[in-house]
């Protein structure tokens, strides 16, 4: 049997340097022209089409609504874990997330569940 057949690439879940906005001017165009705004009632998506072939996300995380590091991580972790399972189905866009309140109030399974809403809205368009 050739090996050609073997060596047919399969999409991975995996979040690569290609799939992160990495530079300011990148954060820059989406914050400047974004096509959708998305609020849940503490975090926020600016969404912008992108001429990457895959969706690329970022994270605008500060220290003034999330002053501690280890929560700053965490919300990180649950909207790369998002990003990662989600971004074989989506379109080319370019995501960055902003916490808009102090989540003192919520517990981790609300977080996901706003970060979860986010992406079904992006998927939806």
């Amino acid at each position: 049997m050739p090996n050609s057949l073997l060596a047919t690439p399969v999409p991975t879940a995996r979040f690569t340097k290609e799939q992160r906005l990495l530079t300011p001017v990148a954060f820059r165009e989406v914050f400047d022209a974004p096509e959708r705004k998305i609020h849940q009632s503490h975090l926020m998506a600016f969404v912008r089409s992108n001429v990457h072939d895959k969706p690329r996300v970022g994270m605008a995380i500060t220290k003034r609504k999330v002053p501690t590091a280890v929560v700053r991580n965490l919300i990180k972790r649950h909207i790369r874990e998002q990003f990662r399972t989600k971004s074989l189905e989506m379109e080319n866009k370019d995501i960055v997330f902003i916490v808009k309140k102090s989540i003192k109030d919520i517990n981790k399974e609300e977080l996901k569940n706003q970060i979860n809403n986010i992406f079904k809205k992006i998927e939806k368009k």
